[in-house]
């Protein structure tokens, strides 16, 4: 009998246990209003390096490509290759520069929605939707394995 009595007390425990893993979801679906109608990531647009050395980089990337920055700032760098963007970001904060460093960012048409939705779907939040300058949003999450993926939303 003293068995069953542990085994009863754990199998207690776990409805406790699902139900705030069962609040989650609503909340975040609740977040985000409605699931998308159609697929969220559009297109690559930007693949952006973390370089610990902007200089250097810049005159490796300028050299590469044959152009300078479009955007040249101390914060970030940016090229313009065939109407996509290849960014140089010196804040090494959070992700370190190497293999496996770049983060491409796909194209959004609602960020918040996307956000929430690809959260929803397992996603970890690395940087939340925040605004770059102009009418340019930006996030990173990480995908269920650790691979990061970023979203971009400009204004067309």
């Amino acid at each position: 009998m003293a068995k069953a009595t542990t085994k009863a007390k754990p199998a207690s425990k776990k409805p406790a246990s699902k139900k705030p893993a069962a609040k989650k979801p609503a909340t975040k679906s609740s977040a985000s209003g409605r699931r998308p109608a159609g697929p969220v990531l559009r297109g690559v647009r930007s693949v952006i390096f973390k370089v610990d050395d902007l200089d250097k980089a810049k005159a490796f990337y300028s050299a590469a490509l044959g152009r300078t920055p479009y955007f040249d700032q101390p914060f970030y760098a940016g090229y313009n290759v065939d109407g996509q963007e290849l960014g140089l970001d010196p804040d090494v904060s959070s992700t370190r520069p190497a293999a496996g460093g770049a983060v491409a960012y796909w194209k959004v048409d609602d960020i918040a929605n996307s956000w929430d939705y690809m959260l929803s779907l397992g996603g970890r939040a690395v940087s939340p939707p925040h605004s770059v300058g102009g009418d340019i949003q930006m996030a990173t999450i990480a995908d269920p394995f650790g691979n990061l993926v970023g979203l971009i939303q400009i204004a067309d």
